[in-house]
Order: C-alpha cells, then sequence, then structure tokens
C-alpha cells in the first residue's frame, strides 16, 4: 500500500457518506443525507437553458473558462447578494463547484498545520473534515438555541489565537439554529478588531419559512474580515455543483489562484446554463415555492416527534433550512440506536460526529426535505419506536426489580 500523507492520518470518512452507503435501498425511509426535494427542481428551464446555450454559444461554454467564473453570473451573484444585504461587486465573487470547494479554498489559502480554527460545537461535519486535512487544531465553541455564543468565541479568541472562526448562521447544520442580528454584529466587530478572519457559510439562507431574514455577517461592517459562502445546491439542484465566495478583492486574489491549482474552473456549460436561465425564470417565486414545501414537511417532521418520540426527547425548532437536531433521553446512545433502525428500514445520522471533542452520543440529525408528510409521520413512528424500546431496555437493566413486577 502506497504510504499516505501525515495529514490523511487524522481526516475521517463522512460518517453521513457512510451511511448513505447503506440507505439507497429503496425500501429505507433515509433521513440521513441533507437532500433536497428531486421534485422541485426546476429540471425543464434547466434542460432549456442547457439547450439554448449549447445551440447559440456551444464554442465558448464547453471550452474552458475563467478561475473567477462566467462574468455574467458572477454579476448576478453580486446583485442577489447586494439586495440581501451584502454590498458586492462582481470582481468580489468567486463561482466554486458547490460552497464545499469554498470552505476548501479557504483552508488551503488561510490555514498552516497547528493553526487553530474556532467551530460550532456542534458543527457542520465536512467543513471538519476540510479544516482536519489542511492540520488544523479544531477548538469548539459552545453554542446555545441561537448559535455561537459570543462569551464562549471572545473568550477562545482571546486566549486560543485563532486564525479562523467558521459558523453556519442561518439554519446551521446540524442543529437548525439561527444566529440574531445582535450576536452577527458582535462578531463582525470582533473579527475587525482582532484580525481573525470569518468564514460565513450560508447555504441554506434563502430557504426561510417563518420569520423576517437577518443580513449576512459579512454585509454588517465592509471593514471586517469575513468571507461569505453560498451556493446554488440548496436553492436550484446539487448536481450542477455551483456556488459562491464573496470577499474583498485582496482576498479572492488569493482563492482564485487557489482554485487554478486545484481544477483551472468550475464548469463551463452549467455556469453559462445557470446565467441564461436566470435571465428569464422567477428565481423568487421558485423560492417561494421551495419555501411553502419545505415549511409543511418542517412542520410534519416537528409534529411526528411530538406524536412518536419517547418523553425526555428534545429537538430544535428551525425557521428554516433542512434539519432538525433531536437529543434522545439520557443514556439512549444514538449510534447504538441506528442498527435498530436500519433493521425498521428507517436511517438518519447520529450526532457524534458533528463533535471535533466532547460529543454528545444521544443527540441525532433529522433531513425533512426529501420526505413527503405522509412518510415523515411513518419514518418518525418508526424511529419512535425503535428509541422506546430501547429505554424500556435501558430502564429494565437499571430497575430489574421494577421490570420484574410488571410482567406479574
Amino acid at each position: 500500500m502506497m504510504k499516505l500523507a501525515r495529514r490523511m492520518s487524522g481526516v475521517q470518512a463522512s460518517a453521513i457518506r457512510e451511511i448513505l452507503k447503506v440507505t439507497e435501498r429503496p425500501d429505507v425511509l433515509s433521513f440521513a443525507g441533507g437532500l433536497p426535494a428531486p421534485e422541485a427542481f426546476p429540471a425543464e428551464a434547466l434542460a432549456r437553458a442547457h439547450a439554448d446555450v449549447l445551440a447559440t454559444d456551444a464554442s465558448s461554454a464547453l471550452q474552458y473558462g475563467p478561475t473567477e467564473g462566467h462574468g455574467p453570473l458572477r454579476a448576478w451573484v453580486a446583485e442577489r447578494m447586494t439586495r440581501r444585504g451584502l454590498p458586492a461587486s462582481p470582481e468580489q465573487v468567486l463561482i466554486t463547484a458547490g460552497s464545499q470547494q469554498g470552505i476548501d479554498l479557504v483552508a488551503k489559502a488561510l490555514i498552516d498545520p497547528g493553526d487553530t480554527v474556532l467551530v460550532e460545537a456542534p458543527s457542520y461535519l465536512a467543513a471538519l473534515q476540510c479544516f482536519s486535512t489542511y492540520e488544523a487544531v479544531l477548538e469548539p465553541v459552545e453554542t446555545d438555541e441561537e448559535g455561537m455564543r459570543i462569551d464562549a468565541l471572545e473568550r477562545a479568541v482571546r486566549t486560543r489565537k485563532p486564525k479562523l472562526i467558521y459558523l453556519v448562521p442561518n439554519f446551521q447544520n446540524p442543529r437548525g439554529t439561527t444566529l440574531p442580528l445582535e450576536r452577527r454584529a458582535r462578531i463582525a466587530r470582533l473579527a475587525l478588531e482582532s484580525g481573525v478572519a470569518v468564514l460565513e457559510d450560508d447555504p441554506y439562507g434563502e430557504l426561510r419559512y417563518r420569520g423576517a431574514a437577518l443580513p449576512p455577517i459579512a454585509g454588517i461592517d465592509p471593514a471586517a474580515p469575513v468571507i461569505h459562502l453560498g451556493s446554488f445546491s440548496k436553492t436550484l439542484a446539487p448536481g450542477l455543483r455551483l456556488g459562491f465566495v464573496i470577499a474583498d478583492e485582496r482576498t479572492i486574489r488569493p482563492l482564485t489562484i487557489a482554485k487554478q491549482a486545484t481544477d483551472l474552473h468550475t464548469g463551463s456549460l452549467s455556469q453559462r446554463a445557470v446565467a441564461r436561465m436566470l435571465q428569464t425564470f422567477d428565481y423568487d417565486a421558485h423560492l417561494r415555492r421551495l419555501q411553502s414545501l419545505y415549511g409543511e414537511r418542517l412542520d410534519a417532521m416537528l409534529a411526528s416527534l411530538e406524536r412518536s418520540f419517547p418523553e425526555g426527547t428534545t429537538w430544535t425548532r428551525p425557521d428554516g433550512g433542512l434539519f432538525v437536531w433531536v437529543r434522545l433521553p439520557d443514556g439512549i446512545d444514538a449510534g447504538r440506536l441506528l442498527p435498530d433502525a436500519m433493521r425498521e428500514r428507517v436511517a438518519f445520522v447520529p450526532g457524534a460526529p458533528f463533535y471535533p471533542a466532547n460529543a454528545c452520543p444521544e443527540t441525532m440529525r433529522l433531513n425533512f426535505s426529501n420526505r413527503p408528510p405522509d412518510l415523515i409521520a411513518e419514518g418518525m413512528a418508526r424511529l419512535g419506536a425503535c428509541a422506546s424500546r430501547r429505554l424500556r431496555r435501558r430502564g429494565a437493566r437499571e430497575y430489574p426489580e421494577r421490570s420484574i413486577g410488571r410482567t406479574r
């Protein structure tokens, strides 16, 4: 076997991807992946746009393109984000192969081995993988029902001297929490005063089902060193592999060089087709349809959890995004519950891998966007029954005299 680079020794396989390998059977109700609803993909509009580009501009669409991305698409992103509260010019936009590549490029450009990265606890699993690949030291920052705690973050910045702060402010993956405006402003101010860069990962920001939209951290103070990531994966289709980075031009330059060394450029055909489609496609109406569809599914999952899970279970109540975070009664390990669930043909992601340290084994992440309400209800009924059985078995072990008494 080849001798791998030292940095790979500390990188674990994605628990989500490993679970998905065994949940692809059609009889399994999977709530494991962060999957958009395929019936919501604008397939016909994308098909027309691809056909139009190939009919009228094939020579450019099938050729190498600029690393920074297709100009009209960068302009659309800049205008869209300006309306969302992040003033940007096309020169501040770098098109990427999904926002995941944006995380990788930032890590490649900023992180030296041994640098500290402050992350939420729990945090987005693939980001933890990425930072580990570049041999960063991951330092978890305490969170609550509104996201990263500012007092804990300020203390960590002061004592740990980090290179980067990474967070998901809107409908966080995995917990579904949303960072309030006051905390966003304090993070921007902290970044400005300390000089520590912030990586704001926002793939779900436009998937809000209740409440008012909040401005990106990167838009609060243009002088603060904040890098913003966005994606078309959750709003159009993940198979397009289109995301973007927004930062000041001095930061975009090294990220562009890092991308040149990675893939030269994001696919020209998909960029041009999406840019062509967005000229006539009613993107806001499409978002409203997604918000209605996913909002209904979120409500179905919350109601099903209330109906089906044992007493002592708690869960988040997100205002948007794709995930609900569940904490089972104390002593019920979600990792050990997963084989039980798979025997009942239902899948989820245990919460432990989302923690860089001090994992909470009772937690799990559930995706609600990929299943209709009736299947959500069925899946939660199966999963809740598994959790209840585990809880009863634990009670029987801890209080055998009570168990015996009940059987008489």
